[in-house]
């Protein structure tokens, strides 16, 4: 199969749209990272996505939604009043809610679960391509299972290419963390994934509580070993521990924000010059790549601040890291 990028021009999104339409897989991009989307209301289409991915059965999708109206259409709890208030508080936007599910959505989405994860991105690409296509997609990141996510249509390509027909390039993607994932159970908030919407952002609408370490999967991105180089990669403890860390040779260092390298490191990518979670969060994966590329045998990396997105951060490094 031969893999094409093509521009986020209307003929491009109306490429996009008639290959959802016919089953096949499309690489999209969102505000997060992109997304390899197929119909998810069509089993086989969404048994490729599994597929391209090499992901595993038992990992569940989530599920994006073209408009509000389809909320009730695919979950029963459409009608709670927390769901309804995190619908309009944070959708369009990097939010994930897990909710309890309506026999629409094939086992195959939700890999079995009771439950579906639902999401309404805010870039304008990726809604373009919904409005035209009028029905929802599932689509998770679009890059082979376990590997570092793709901010941009050239890392889809470095993951995917011969095993999807389209790439559509909507540039690189503005906040390049994925979306925090929440479940709603009864008046409270159970958080499942950290992303670019903090915990605090939510104490306003309901209590929140994490998961504890170990849990039975509920929702993508959960997995203990995920968002990984194919480099080694180990987690510093904290971020002047790097300037006297005894590294060996031929590694690379991912700082966090700093004006040297210092001088154990074969090589260094900056995350944040100006000491901005945001930036960091933007820069991250790519960081990751690039580090990746030069065929380094160790990657170590500054631990971000442990509050707000760097929280977020911190947990893409600490299971970029994990054992494989």
């Amino acid at each position: 199969m031969k893999t094409e990028i093509v521009d986020a021009s209307p003929a491009g999104i109306e490429r996009a749209a008639s290959l959802l339409d016919s089953g096949e897989l499309v690489a999209l991009p969102t505000e997060t990272v992109y997304g390899l989307a197929a119909d998810a209301l069509d089993s086989n289409a969404v048994a490729r996505i599994f597929a391209a991915k090499e992901r595993p059965s038992f990992d569940p999708l989530i599920l994006h939604l073209p408009g509000l109206d389809w909320l009730d259409r695919l979950t029963t709890a459409s009608g709670d009043p927390l769901v309804q208030a995190l619908a309009a508080a944070f959708w369009p936007g990097p939010l994930t809610l897990v909710l309890p599910r309506r026999p629409v959505i094939p086992d195959i989405v939700a890999s079995g679960l009771p439950t579906v994860a639902l999401r309404m991105s805010a870039h304008p690409v990726f809604r373009a391509v919904l409005d035209r296509h009028a029905r929802p997609v599932a689509a998770p990141s679009a890059n082979r299972f376990g590997r570092i996510s793709p901010t941009t249509a050239a890392h889809v390509l470095e993951e995917l290419d011969g095993r999807i027909p389209l790439i559509l390039d909507g540039g690189p993607c503005a906040i390049g963390l994925e979306s925090t994932v929440i479940a709603v159970h009864d008046g409270t908030l159970e958080l499942l994934r950290a992303g670019p919407i903090s915990t605090d952002a939510f104490a306003a609408h309901a209590p929140v509580f994490c998961t504890m370490a170990g849990a039975a999967i509920k929702a993508p991105g959960q997995l203990a070993s995920h968002y990984a180089p194919r480099t080694p990669l180990q987690l510093l403890t904290h971020v002047a521990q790097a300037d006297s860390w005894p590294a060996p040779p031929n590694t690379g260092l991912l700082a966090w924000s700093r004006s040297a390298r210092p001088r154990q490191f074969s090589a260094m990518e900056i995350l944040t010059p100006r000491n901005d979670p945001a930036e960091a969060a933007a820069r991250l994966f790519a960081a990751m790549r690039r580090l990746d590329a030069l065929g380094l045998d160790l990657i170590v990396a500054e631990p971000p601040p442990p509050s707000g997105l760097g929280a977020a951060i911190l947990d893409r490094l600490k299971k970029a890291s994990a054992p494989r």
